[in-house]
């Protein structure tokens, strides 16, 4: 009895294994027909000199001296010989030349590095960093294509922003609005050269998005360009980050050219005490008027002055501190990396891309000498004096223009100190270009 048991066990033991094997070659037979995880090895051995020549066929060198006929850019189009191998290699040495400007020279080093590092690497070949699944291309589409990142620096702005010398004295806006005949003029230069010349072929709305450059305004800019003309917002970014950067450079020989020694001598007067009430309504007053005349300039202006009232209201330190550090900071280098993204070769060495380099480089300068030369206009009419290197801030660059007027001022006299009578045409050229930008969008939206 026990030996039958015993035989009846093994038997069992038997038809198990014999079935488990059965279900076991079945489903890797169903596997292999439906797609199964488990992939057969298709490395082929090689010899040590293969391996080398493999290894030397990815590096970045080869793919500059040799380049792949089938690259493509980040937007999936083909790309020139040129913007694959030597093309690259000059942006490459431009990003060095914004190292040394940001870090030697100080020149807005917190746009400037950021800015200059994601040209670097948008650059780098194989990698395709600023392609759609590269790390690039994924801040661009969260922060600058849908507009977000400018509405959050306009925020940060806001916070930082004390009227109080545009309040004390008024007439400083003057200066702001007329900075802003650059952007108007350079939208008529923009659509003369689609005009008369066959390479340039602008529409209105391109011409107009170009245009708001003059403000040097890189959040107003972004903001726009989404709106009118999506397909240049790189190169309006760049153009209009790059010379916001570039004030202490591009500014000066305007302001030197347009002055002369005793106007650039002229003491202004000591400003007026403004009361916290006139600061909390100052910010509301705006904000209704531009829901009242030009609805379209609302979300920049309301997120400017959400900042501010934020920040004078006194009651919410937090917030306003977190605006004016940590959350500006951190959109500043995204900002700057995803503007970056954009000075690949094959975006930036183009024909339309110089275009808009030169026409917001003009708008930039023809805005700086229009506020230059309304101080002067000013100072024909009795009253106090306005020195008219406080013209050249109503760009709208905060607060780089006022601190290039100041440091310019203070070349012919130690003790002239216009640093706080700049801050208010810097002030109402970040108004100034928000408006223009919704009088372009009401227009040609």
């Amino acid at each position: 009895m026990k030996s039958f048991v015993l035989k009846l066990f093994a038997v069992m033991l038997f038809s198990l294994s014999l079935h488990a094997s059965d279900a076991h070659a079945t489903a890797a037979h169903t596997d292999e027909g439906a797609g199964s995880t488990h992939k057969e090895e298709t490395y082929q051995p090689q010899t040590i000199g293969e391996m080398t020549v493999g290894f030397l066929k990815s590096t970045g060198v080869y793919a500059i001296m040799y380049p792949d006929p089938d690259e493509v850019n980040a937007h999936g189009a083909p790309m020139s010989d040129f913007h694959k191998s030597w093309g690259r290699v000059l942006m490459i040495l431009i990003t060095f030349l914004l190292f040394y400007l940001a870090i030697a020279k100080g020149y807005e080093p917190l746009l400037l590095l950021p800015i200059a590092f994601g040209g670097l690497l948008a650059n780098i070949p194989v990698a395709n960093i600023a392609g759609a699944h590269g790390f690039l291309g994924v801040i661009y589409q969260m922060g600058l294509a849908n507009e977000m990142f400018p509405i959050i620096i306009f925020m940060g702005v806001g916070a930082m922003t004390d009227f109080g010398p545009l309040l004390s004295n008024p007439k400083t806006a003057l200066l702001g609005g007329a900075a802003q005949f650059g952007i108007f003029g350079t939208l008529v230069g923009a659509v003369a050269l689609s005009q008369y010349t066959e390479m340039f072929d602008f529409t209105l709305q391109q011409a107009a998005a170009i245009s708001i450059i003059g403000g040097a305004d890189g959040p107003t800019s972004i903001f726009i360009a989404t709106k009118l003309a999506p397909e240049l917002l790189g190169a309006i970014a760049v153009a209009s980050y790059s010379y916001m950067a570039l004030v202490p450079i591009i500014q000066p020989p305007i302001m030197r050219a347009l002055t002369t020694d005793d106007e650039r001598k002229i003491k202004m007067v000591t400003l007026r005490h403004v009361s916290r009430l006139e600061k909390l309504v100052f910010p509301v007053m705006v904000l209704t008027l531009a829901i009242m005349v030009l609805p379209d300039s609302t979300p920049l202006i309301g997120a400017f002055m959400f900042g501010n009232f934020l920040k004078e209201s006194g009651v919410v330190e937090r917030l306003s501190d977190t605006l004016q550090n940590s959350l500006i900071n951190i959109v500043t280098i995204f900002l700057g990396l995803g503007v970056g993204s954009k000075l690949a070769a094959d975006q930036f060495l183009v024909v339309d891309t110089l275009a808009i380099l030169v026409l917001g480089l003009t708008a930039f300068s023809v805005g700086t000498a229009a506020g230059v030369i309304m101080a002067k206009i000013m100072n024909m009419f009795p009253g106090t004096k306005v020195n008219p290197l406080i013209g050249s801030a109503g760009v709208s660059a905060v607060p780089m223009a006022a601190r290039v007027s100041n440091k310019v001022g203070m070349e012919y006299d130690r003790s002239n100190m216009l640093l706080m009578h700049a801050m208010g045409p810097n002030v109402a050229g970040v108004i100034g270009s928000a408006v223009a930008a919704g009088v372009m969008i009401s227009i040609f939206g």
